[in-house]
């Protein structure tokens, strides 16, 4: 399974960006996504994530209310809406894919995720 993330750049502060991260080859029958992120000298952090059902979701309390996580599988692409940038959203972000059982799963940490994308560099400026 390969999976390409694309959206990031540059913003300036209280703008708009959306990501996308489609996946390809055999990709599983079921399988969660989730968006992570990492700024320079700090950990990889959950920014959010979706189950195979698209309705059981899980944000981060740093972007709650801010981003929305959605999903189209027949297109097998998972979209990351990040409003009301901030600074503090600077980072590389990840996209992830886990192969799941069942369709309502979310999955909260990086180490069961299967599949990693490149990552997307996101800028905000003031």
């Amino acid at each position: 399974v390969q999976l390409q993330a694309s959206g990031g750049g540059s913003v300036q502060a209280g703008g708009s960006l959306r990501l996308s991260c489609v996946a390809s080859g055999r990709t599983p029958s079921k399988y969660a996504m989730g968006w992570f992120r990492q700024a320079p000298g700090k950990e990889r952090e959950i920014v959010a994530a979706i189950g195979w059902n698209g309705r059981s979701t899980y944000y981060a309390d740093s972007v709650k209310g801010r981003f929305t996580i959605s999903r189209h599988n027949a297109a097998n692409t998972v979209y990351l809406q990040m409003d009301s940038l901030k600074l503090e959203d600077t980072a590389v972000y990840y996209c992830a894919a886990d192969s799941v059982p069942l369709d309502t799963i979310v999955v909260l940490t990086p180490g069961p995720y299967d599949y990693w994308g490149q990552g997307t560099q996101v800028t905000v400026s003031s």
